[in-house]
């Protein structure tokens, strides 16, 4: 398994913590509830961050293309749920069109993604 994998698991990891972290908050805490969108996206989206990692390692879908696609999902949920959660916390934002700006890449990852299981897998 090379370095980039590696690292991709252990933020998926630590994604899926915050996600429970959040979704405990959420469920603790009255008028939370952006924190239960937050929550939602991180732990979605760290299952897909695991899913791709593997699909790669394994070869069945372009392994550059798809590792790319889990970095995607990594960033483009953090920018949602750091937006999300600072709004809740702190009354602004992470950056102007932060929520947007990572669901825009969220599209672009998944769309990475499908191009990955299409690409033609070179021997």
């Amino acid at each position: 398994m090379n370095r980039i994998a590696r690292v991709l698991i252990v933020l998926a990891g630590i994604m899926g913590a915050d996600g429970v972290i959040l979704a405990a908050a959420s469920a603790h805490q009255a008028d939370a509830s952006r924190l239960g969108a937050a929550s939602s996206m991180l732990l979605f989206h760290a299952c897909a961050v695991l899913a791709t990692v593997a699909l790669a390692e394994r070869g069945l879908i372009h392994a550059r293309i798809g590792l790319t696609a889990a970095t995607g999902f990594v960033i483009a949920a953090a920018f949602f749920a750091g937006d999300l959660t600072l709004r809740q916390y702190a009354g602004h934002g992470l950056f102007p069109m932060a929520a947007p700006t990572g669901g825009t890449l969220l599209i672009a990852s998944w769309l990475a993604l499908a191009v990955a299981a299409a690409w033609p897998k070179r021997n």
